[in-house]
């Protein structure tokens, strides 16, 4: 394991995942000289690994970038002073932005419409604002290899359309969006905050806990089957990593892409 430094103590993170990280940001450019990252910071496994991944960048890369972690609350009463204090004692800047989401999706949302979406695009939403409200040019993601595996078998599935989640996007507001753990496996970043002992916000802090719907299946269910599917197959996130890669759009249905 490598020592993470946070002020003079040492927090353990694997190189396995600063490898991947690294080799991701070396790909793909993710972040580069200059940047100015706005990390959107939940407090669960997935985004506390990639705010201690990126300070340790801070320390090996040959450039300069800075980055900033930012919570967006619910507007449920929320308690998330654990995490500015946990930022506070790595020496990682942080800001809490209180939002009243959880009261407007009560209003707002519409009947049979998926509630953790509408939620998550009002996050983002926040999110994205702040970063062009105060100077940043790149938003951070914790999602990783798991989470786009998933997302491309639910549209695969549910919605009828072939997509995933790729490293990097610009947004039509002009931040680039980048997801630097991308190619980490999600119990990779379990293992991470479990060896550590972080305590982190799981389920509870989902403000779908306390509405009284009908709880999303799609993504839970995907899930299920990968796990079957990953028992049989134990390289199967290996070689769906690989097809991502390999996309032979002309042996579709697409007209546009046809090879004749």
């Amino acid at each position: 394991m490598d020592g993470l430094i946070k002020g003079c103590q040492l927090l353990n993170i694997s190189k396995k995942i600063t490898k991947i990280v690294g080799n991701t940001n070396a790909t793909y450019d993710l972040i580069k000289d200059g940047d100015k990252v706005l990390v959107g910071f939940s407090g669960g496994k997935d985004s506390l690994t990639l705010i201690h991944t990126l300070k340790r960048m801070q320390g090996k890369v040959p450039f300069k970038f800075e980055f900033k972690a930012v919570t967006i609350t619910y507007g449920m009463g929320e308690q998330v002073e654990f995490l500015a204090n946990h930022c506070k004692e790595f020496g990682i800047e942080h800001e809490i932005i209180n939002t009243e989401i959880f009261d407007i999706s009560k209003e707002k949302i519409r009947e049979n419409s998926s509630f953790c979406s509408f939620v998550s695009r009002m996050r983002r939403g926040y999110l994205y604002t702040y970063a062009l409200e105060n100077g940043f040019n790149k938003v951070a993601l914790g999602h990783h290899l798991d989470d786009a595996i998933e997302s491309f078998f639910m549209n695969f599935f549910y919605n009828g359309s072939m997509r995933s989640m790729p490293p990097l996007y610009k947004a039509t507001n002009g931040l680039v969006v980048i997801r630097p753990l991308i190619f980490c496996r999600e119990r990779q970043l379990r293992a991470f905050a479990t060896s550590n002992e972080i305590r982190v916000v799981g389920d509870e802090g989902c403000p779908a806990m306390r509405m009284d719907i009908k709880m999303p299946h799609a993504r839970e269910s995907t899930k299920e089957m990968l796990a079957k599917l990953e028992l049989e197959n134990p390289d199967i996130f290996v070689s769906m990593k690989s097809a991502f890669s390999h996309l032979h759009t002309h042996t579709f249905f697409d007209k546009d892409k046809l090879n004749y």
